[in-house]
């Protein structure tokens, strides 16, 4: 006979159940259908109410983690069991100790791990166009707050889950954009702009920079909050002819990290192809089915691999419309990429619903099981990298291993092979050669890993160094700061400078942001064509800012202050004193720029000297706004002596941005970047420049990359360029951003409006403009064939995929007012250029003078550079054509480079 105690205990029980449940309201109860039914989706405005229901229950925690830039609250659901929701300051403790690693045993580390809980983050939205994203962070939240079985009772038990929306912005764009239609067939996504505000799909580019103030939010909760052990980013679209593509990757993986992040990406991916199988879910694949990589930083998944954390990306096919999985026979045969493949089929969304929820209980399964151990090892990482810190250390670059096998070979004598090669057998002992080369090179006191590095407050830009300090502080790094001056190796720094030390736990990312990235030589086969990166090849962070900074490659310590993790840093305060004659201000600091827009908007007259340099008078305005620029952005302005001689007023440009339907990132990234530093300026389409008269409404037109096409005939559209809607399918509003540059009717144009004074400024792939307007100067990047034809050189001899050059700059040329003689810019299959004989005209701005320019990244056939030209003026009629290959506004990192723009932004 049932006890009627536990009858009355169990009817408590289920009551209280039921009053949870009937305040947390299904999907289907919220939005009015089901998650995954076909042609429908919800956008921002519904997704928040429906995270702030999901506050209700007792499983939860709603975090508000900051506004978007256009100012909707972004939000992060904590899921856990009600105890530990109870528990989360103990719970976040211990996971910011274990993944920092300080003053902490390894005996103290076990004990923690066993009390923790495992962290994992679980995002969607990101890229909003890949709408299973958000979808299915909405019915994974459900299913959590709201299943009772035994695997999801687990899971909250053992997991705290940061479910957070990546993108809020871009959902209600792209939702709101695809609902508007009545007729399910008309539903589409060609959003008439970019899905994030400025840089659209590059949101995904933005995470050891974090410009977007979306970026800085989830950084802080990745990096400085929560530092979860494994963290999930939800993606679209699969390879053609699966299902998604997810862990593990293909090769290569980036040289800093610990080994134990490249396994448990292994061993995390297994966990969720088996699940899928399990499930008779086909069409996961992996490794060389696809192109994702782990060597890149600067990803929401990548960055945290710097960071020891399980980063996972998958994506995934499908969306509101059905669509069919097509037929890719190739991806029919079993193999270690795809041993489960799927066949053609018609494909609904409810599908990818179903598949991203299994992934995610697959990953939190895995997290349950694995708690203590991901827990421990996460500490162990980190434990290992304040070692390495602590101690000479060589990380194993592809370029040591060149100088091994250069050492082995200059140490032959003629006609004798010592490389282990022994016929058609070889024993494992292929390429094996005297272990004293590896001592000579991995063992080199020069070659030792750096184990701090010192960044000077008396350097000539210090408040471009302190921005790379807050990216290096957002991303969750230990930084020290002087409190007096020091001495180290026999060399004096000010108080105020900032010391990084590579003995944390995050010293992958730390070396990753001071030193060359050296991305091998990665061909399909031997003699081959190059394996393009997933992104950029290389990216040194303080390479591209300019920051002057010392590798020290000894111990060492002085007055050092360590900063509270997170605590972002201001410029400090430059001495302004009041001058009767006014006051310089140079253009080698970009924070320059900043002030002379200020200074130019109070009506303060401001002129401009031969060098670049810019002339203040002396006035109670200028001085109040120097003052107050001088207090804030530690502007540095010196007295002079009178007006130069040689200096002209100058007024703000009417400056136009070309755009396109659709939003152009490059233009977005330029849009912002002009914001930060106070440029007024307006998006112009190609509809415009064709109707003409344009010298009456602008004085300089930006063309970033992507905007001028090259020469040659039209080419059929890519697969992955969006469809561009007909005129007749928009609104009003939007049908004249349709369009694009075209030689007949956009080219004369363009050269009128130079002709008529107008200056314009190209970046990257839209030099074309060159060759359209038949100037004096080749493609530098050619060869001539047997025939005697020229042709671009092909793969197997030339390309640099994005990766950092050092280049030669022309200092006496205005256009490069605040420039030193060598610096790096971001090259990324970027135009260079010869002049033809005989040219006239054309004034050479940047060039490379060496045949290995290369100081980040991967440079295959780079002493094809050897005197090319780089960047380039002419004249054209009573205007002017600046010509820049390289990015030098590169996704608002490229800071040494800003001053490339800046200085033709006034007339």
């Amino acid at each position: 006979m049932i006890n009627s105690k536990f009858l009355r205990l169990l009817a408590l029980l289920l009551a209280t159940v039921a009053v949870a449940w009937a305040q947390v309201p299904s999907p289907e109860e919220h939005f009015g259908f089901k998650i995954g039914d076909d042609y429908k989706l919800a956008n921002y405005t519904q997704t928040e109410a429906y995270f702030k229901k999901l506050s209700a229950s007792d499983r939860t925690r709603l975090v508000d983690i900051g506004l978007t830039e256009e100012g909707r609250r972004q939000y992060m659901l904590i899921i856990s069991s009600p105890e530990n929701i109870r528990k989360l300051d103990q719970y976040k403790s211990i996971s910011q100790q274990l993944a920092r690693a300080e003053d902490l045993s390894a005996d103290q580390a076990k004990q923690l791990s066993e009390t923790g809980k495992a962290v994992v983050w679980i995002d969607g939205g990101l890229h909003a166009t890949e709408v299973v994203g958000t979808h299915q962070l909405i019915e994974t939240m459900w299913q959590l707050v709201s299943r009772t079985d035994p695997e999801t009772l687990r899971i909250l038990d053992n997991v705290i889950i940061l479910c957070t929306h990546a993108n809020p912005d871009g959902q209600e764009l792209v939702s709101n954009w695809y609902m508007r239609e009545t007729d399910t067939a008309k539903r589409n996504m060609s959003i008439p702009r970019l899905y994030e505000k400025y840089v659209g799909h590059d949101n995904n580019r933005d995470f050891y920079m974090m410009n977007m103030k979306e970026s800085q939010h989830i950084s802080e909760q990745l990096f400085v909050e929560w530092l979860p052990q494994i963290m999930y980013n939800h993606h679209q679209r699969g390879p053609a002819g699966s299902v998604l593509a997810g862990p593990p990757y293909r090769d290569p993986f980036n040289y800093v990290y610990d080994p134990l992040i490249v396994t448990s990406i292994d061993a995390v991916g297994a966990a969720m192809n088996n699940r899928l199988n399990t499930e008779g879910k086909p069409g996961y694949t992996q490794r060389a089915g696809s192109q994702f990589s782990t060597w890149w930083n600067g990803g929401l998944r990548t960055t945290p691999y710097f960071h020891n954390m399980v980063g996972l990306l998958t994506e995934i096919i499908g969306g509101p419309t059905p669509e069919n999985v097509p037929l890719v026979p190739d991806r029919l045969i079993p193999n270690g990429a795809t041993p489960n493949p799927v066949t053609p089929q018609k494909w609904h969304f409810r599908q990818s619903i179903d598949y991203s929820v299994s992934l995610n209980y697959a990953v939190l399964d895995y997290a349950a099981r694995y708690r203590s151990t991901l827990l421990y090892n996460i500490y162990q990482m980190g434990a290992n990298a304040i070692a390495k810190g602590n101690r000479d250390n060589w990380t194993f670059y592809p370029r040591y291993i060149d100088s091994i096998k250069a050492l082995n070979k200059r140490s032959q004598k003629p006609g004798t092979n010592n490389t282990g090669e022994g016929g058609d057998f070889s024993f494992g002992r292929e390429d094996t050669i005297p272990a004293k080369f590896y001592s000579a090179v991995l063992r080199s006191p020069s070659l030792r890993d750096a184990r701090g590095y010192i960044i000077p407050a008396d350097q000539a830009d210090f408040p471009t160094a302190v921005r790379f300090i807050n990216a290096l502080i957002r991303s969750g790094i230990s930084v020290h700061k002087a409190t007096a001056a020091f001495t180290v190796n026999g060399k004096q720094y000010p108080a105020g400078s900032y010391i990084v030390k590579t003995a944390q736990a995050f010293r992958p990312h730390v070396i990753d942001m001071f030193e060359p990235q050296d991305h091998p030589n990665d061909f399909q086969y031997e003699g081959g064509p190059p394996i393009r990166p997933y992104d950029a090849a290389g990216w040194t962070l303080a390479f591209q800012m300019g920051v002057k900074f010392d590798r020290i490659l000894e111990g060492f310590d002085g007055p050092f202050e360590k900063l509270p993790y997170g605590q972002i840093q201001q410029p400090p305060a430059a001495t302004f004193a009041a001058s009767r004659n006014g006051y310089l201000l140079s253009p080698a600091a970009n924070n320059t720029f900043i002030a002379v827009n200020e200074l130019l908007k109070a009506g303060v007259k401001v002129s401009k000297t031969t060098k670049g340099e810019f002339y203040v008078p002396a006035s109670a305005r200028s001085g109040a706004v120097l003052g107050k620029l001088a207090a804030e952005y530690g502007v540095v302005a010196k007295e002079a002596d009178a007006r130069p001689a040689d200096s002209r007023n100058i007024s703000p440009a009417r400056i136009a941005i070309w755009n396109t339907y659709g939003g152009s990132i490059p233009s977005g990234w330029i849009s912002w970047l002009m914001e930060q530093y106070g440029f007024s300026y307006e998006f112009i389409y190609p509809a415009a420049i064709d109707a003409g008269n344009l010298r009456k409404k602008y004085d300089l037109i930006i063309f970033p990359g992507g905007a001028i096409p090259d020469t040659a005939k039209k080419k059929p559209r890519s697969g992955y360029e969006p469809k561009i809607p007909k005129a007749s399918e928009l609104p009003p509003e939007y049908r004249s951003w349709l369009g694009k540059i075209t030689a007949d009717t956009s080219i004369p144009q363009l050269k009128k409006f130079m002709e008529e004074g107008g200056e314009i400024v190209t970046i990257g792939s839209s030099a074309n403009i060159v060759y359209h307007l038949g100037l004096p100067v080749n493609n530098a990047l050619v060869e001539r064939t047997a025939k005697g034809e020229i042709k671009p050189l092909s793969g197997t001899k030339y390309y640099i995929p994005g990766s950092l050059l050092t280049a030669d700059f022309d200092t006496t040329a205005i256009e490069n007012a605040g420039m030193p003689a060598r610096n790096d810019v971001y090259f990324d299959r970027s135009p260079v250029f010869t002049l033809q004989p005989g040219a006239t005209g054309i004034k050479k701005l940047i060039w490379f003078s060496g045949d290995r320019p290369l100081h980040s990244g991967w440079a295959w056939g780079q002493q094809y550079l050897k005197d090319g030209i780089a960047a380039f003026s002419a004249p054209i009629g009573k205007g002017k054509l600046l010509v820049f290959g390289p990015e030098i506004t590169f996704r608002g990192q490229s800071h040494s480079t800003f001053r490339l723009l800046f200085n033709q932004l006034y007339k």
